[in-house]
């Protein structure tokens, strides 16, 4: 079965691409989720009427996502955690935290873009990724300092 993507599907290809797929995937899945058409020849003769503006959109989106990959790059994290012996942190810094400090940047993100392989538990310094697109992504610094110890009175 040959669809037509009318959004970007990671592993089969990107918004406009005439694909061929499995019949049960074309049907159950991608049509339903509106995420494909069928590639009729009147679809097919629509699609090359958009293809345009598709283009136009992608490459506005990849613009605005390089502007915000160099926003994100100029930018110093720091994150300030209790730390027990080893330099090992009460807890960690998760993607979560990092989208907290974005968001108080005034950088709205899903935080699943933002990639922390695992928890940070340890002070020192870090380097994350964030995908902004499927062609750019931007390399985070970031920044686990100790707590002040409380002096016992």
């Amino acid at each position: 079965m040959k669809v037509i993507l009318i959004e970007n599907v990671p592993s089969l290809g990107k918004a406009g691409d005439v694909v061929q797929v499995a019949t049960g995937y074309g049907r159950n899945f991608l049509i339903p989720k509106k995420l494909a058409l069928e590639a009729s020849s009147a679809n097919i003769h629509v699609l090359k009427r958009q293809q345009e503006s598709f283009l136009k959109t992608a490459a506005s989106e990849k613009e605005k996502a390089a502007e915000l990959a160099v926003k994100i790059e100029t930018l110093s994290c720091t994150f300030t955690r209790q730390a027990g012996e080893n330099e090992k942190l009460f807890g960690s810094v998760t993607s979560m935290d990092i989208q907290e400090f974005l968001t108080g940047q005034g950088i709205s993100l899903d935080r699943r873009k933002i990639f922390v392989p695992n928890p940070i538990k340890t002070l020192g310094s870090f380097t994350i990724s964030v995908k902004l697109h499927p062609e750019v992504s931007a390399q985070l610094k970031i920044d686990v300092v100790p707590a002040p110890a409380e002096k016992p009175t």
